[in-house]
């Protein structure tokens, strides 16, 4: 199977820890998080995997050398002309991504340690086009998933802002929080290079808008587990002191 690592990021939330290094070589307990989930991914048998570059970039593709690319196939998709977020990032990298296999998205500053094997294995049963990591945690935006675990939509609540367009939420909805890893087929890409007339756009508005045209279905494991956003200087200790 393929992967892909969202290392693009300019860490802003991280500064200034990121005044000299991009967002995926902070450390957390000592070790890089770009390294951390790489070998998440190993573990769980993946060993081809695209990482995309913007701030500091260089730094990355140093690192990747250094580590004899941590024995696996590691390709560089390089946005450091232009940051493509999400969406456009994904794109990027189709050359890379391109099979018959289900691709894992990972964001480089989540740490968890679910069961990634179980969740492709509902994403296949449930042939679907994507599989998002959800979760019952307190934010402001959250995705409106129904019965049967099919995203429908997305609202803001602290602005009362619900997508798509015309959307009634429903009484046995949802209100899930979007956890950064999911799953796509590589089906997906045929309606995704029509999305957006620019190159820079992110995944979750074409999740939103797709969600009655594609089988986009929830996933929140049914063992426990933990999850750290360590996106944030607190958030890394709190990781440290709970995680690792």
């Amino acid at each position: 199977m393929k992967a892909m690592i969202f290392a693009a990021g300019l860490g802003t939330r991280l500064r200034p820890l990121t005044n000299d290094r991009p967002k995926a070589l902070v450390e957390v307990g000592g070790v890089a998080m770009l390294e951390r989930v790489i070998n998440r991914l190993k573990a769980h048998g993946i060993d081809d995997i695209v990482i995309n570059i913007h701030h500091f970039g260089e730094k990355i593709i140093e690192f990747v050398e250094q580590h004899n690319n941590f024995g696996i196939t590691i390709h560089i998709s390089d946005e450091r002309d232009l940051l493509l977020d999400t969406g456009g990032g994904i794109l990027k990298a189709q050359q890379w991504l391109d099979g018959n296999e289900p691709i894992i998205i990972h964001n480089a500053d989540i740490l968890t340690d679910f069961d990634l094997h179980k969740m492709v294995k509902q994403h296949i049963e449930n042939k679907a086009d994507a599989t998002l990591l959800v979760a019952d945690r307190k934010t402001t935006r959250y995705f409106y998933i129904n019965n049967k675990n099919q995203l429908r939509g997305w609202t803001n609540i602290a602005t009362g802002e619900v997508k798509p367009l015309g959307y009634v939420p429903q009484e046995r909805d949802k209100l899930l929080a979007f956890g950064g890893v999911h799953i796509v087929s590589p089906s997906i890409f045929d309606v995704l290079k029509d999305y957006s007339s620019e190159p820079k756009f992110s995944i979750t508005p074409f999740y939103i808008d797709k969600c009655n045209d594609l089988k986009i279905m929830g996933y929140t494991p049914s063992e426990e587990y933990q999850w750290h956003d360590i996106g944030k200087i607190e958030s890394i200790k709190v990781a440290e002191e709970e995680f690792i």
